[in-house]
């Protein structure tokens, strides 16, 4: 590898920080192919004392490659955005600046000057399920492996919003299994953790099964599973079945597309708005709206509610049972 091939200004732009830092660690690895002994120096913004990045980029007595990454650049004050601002103009041969910014226009001509004459790698956030499955598979892909979409679904479900820790399990399951992942892989492994939980409760309590969901439900509360991410559960599993009975008969992918929902999540909640109809499914999101209000100890009307969350939660699944059944 020439000196040519390697980056000289490097931007790694969004606020997921598992994905932010795998880039960086790229970039230090294609540096080390360079060259093995790669000085690596890293400057958190909160912490820039002025002058210090010329100082970094200064040539070495002993030569070598040098490698400066700048920490939380949406931070950086204004001496850390003039000294960034001059290197990026003109970087020394022999240093690499990689600047990791997570959102907003702190220091924008400095990120001007990255787009325009370095390299760019994406660190945005994962929001959705969607988002979240389709990094479930690439985890897969990259392993040379295959996961089933149910699988990966269920894996987002079980772990939840922590990116770092679904990257961790899906490393687990390739470890620990062989062949294709399917949901009953993923259930053997993670089906006691608090979304997997919520999703089961939510499930039966819109088809109606009264003991199953109390049943699941309580011994969920007994393992100590917290009464809000059910309601939230129960919430969005609700929207999502007025949102796709209201839609019409449009193919899966195409709602799918328009709500911002997975084709499989369609063809769930098509699934589960057997039985419903529009009134009962509004008194049922009534119901887990009071119930949100009192799981978090909020106010409703100007008066406060009394926070008994395990009691509320039950209430609530009891009354979208109830709805369901008529």
């Amino acid at each position: 590898m020439s000196d040519a091939d390697i980056p000289d200004l490097v931007l790694v732009s969004g606020p997921e920080q598992l994905l932010a830092q795998r880039a960086v660690d790229g970039v230090v690895a294609t540096l080390r192919a360079h060259d093995a002994d790669v000085d690596v120096v890293r400057l958190p913004a909160a912490d820039y004392e002025p002058g210090a990045l010329g100082v970094h980029a200064s040539p070495s007595l002993f030569g070598g490659w040098t490698a400066i990454v700048v920490e939380d650049f949406d931070e950086a004050d204004d001496a850390l955005v003039e000294d960034a601002h001059a290197l990026a103009l003109g970087p020394p041969e022999g240093v690499t600046l990689v600047v990791r910014h997570k959102s907003g226009n702190r220091g924008k001509r400095v990120l001007d000057v990255l787009r325009k004459r370095g390299r760019v790698i994406s660190a945005a956030a994962l929001k959705s399920d969607r988002d979240k499955v389709a990094f479930v598979q690439q985890e897969f892909r990259e392993a040379g492996r295959k996961i089933e979409e149910p699988a990966a679904t269920a894996l987002v479900q079980a772990i939840g919003r922590d990116v770092a820790e679904l990257a961790s399990s899906c490393a687990q399951l390739i470890r620990d299994t062989a062949g294709t992942v399917r949901a009953a892989d993923v259930e053997t492994y993670y089906g006691d953790k608090v979304e997997t939980t919520g999703f089961k409760v939510a499930d039966a309590a819109l088809r109606g099964d009264t003991p199953e969901a109390l049943r699941l439900l309580r011994h969920a509360l007994a393992g100590g599973l917290d009464p809000v991410p059910i309601v939230a559960v129960l919430g969005m599993q609700l929207r999502q079945v007025g949102k796709v009975a209201s839609a019409g008969r449009v193919s899966a992918a195409s709602l799918a597309r328009d709500l911002g929902m997975a084709p499989w999540q369609v063809d769930q909640a098509r699934k589960a708005a057997q039985g419903w109809d529009g009134v009962r499914l509004g008194r049922a999101i009534q119901a887990i709206a009071a119930a949100d209000v009192e799981v978090k100890g909020g106010l409703r009307a100007g008066t406060a509610v009394a926070r008994d969350p395990e009691y509320a939660v039950e209430r609530a699944v009891l009354a979208v049972c109830r709805q369901r059944n008529g």
